[in-house]
């Protein structure tokens, strides 16, 4: 059984940063895809980042402010987020899959709770 667990999330003033972590326990990724999404209130969830084998990808709203990273050795994933902005406020899901970096939401198999953010102006 495969787990994974959100943590850092919080309140934080527009311009600030926060580092989500994921810890995933029951298997290790370290040759996986990981990959973050988030859900606005009343949105679909939408993709953010991925990483796969030091290869990256981020959605364009994100890009240049966020930064997706794994410690394999630890099997965690991390989400430093800068520059946060109003429209960031979501819930933080990370999510992992053994096939190839992908930002479709259907390809992922195992998901963690998510940790909310929120953002204010």
């Amino acid at each position: 059984q495969v787990q994974l667990a959100e943590s850092g999330g919080g309140l934080v003033q527009a311009g600030g940063s926060l580092r989500l972590s994921c810890a995933a326990s029951g298997r290790t990724f370290s040759s996986g895809t990981m990959g973050w999404f988030r859900q606005a209130p009343g949105k679909e969830r939408e993709f953010v980042a991925t990483m796969r084998s030091g290869s990256t990808y981020y959605t364009d709203s994100v890009k240049g402010r966020f930064t997706i990273s794994r410690d394999n050795a630890k099997n965690m994933v991390y989400l430093q987020m800068n520059s946060l902005k109003p429209e960031d406020t979501a819930v933080y899901y990370c999510a992992a899959t053994v096939g190839t970096a992908t930002i479709l939401r259907k390809h992922y198999n195992y998901w963690g709770q998510g940790t909310q953010v929120t953002v204010s102006a």
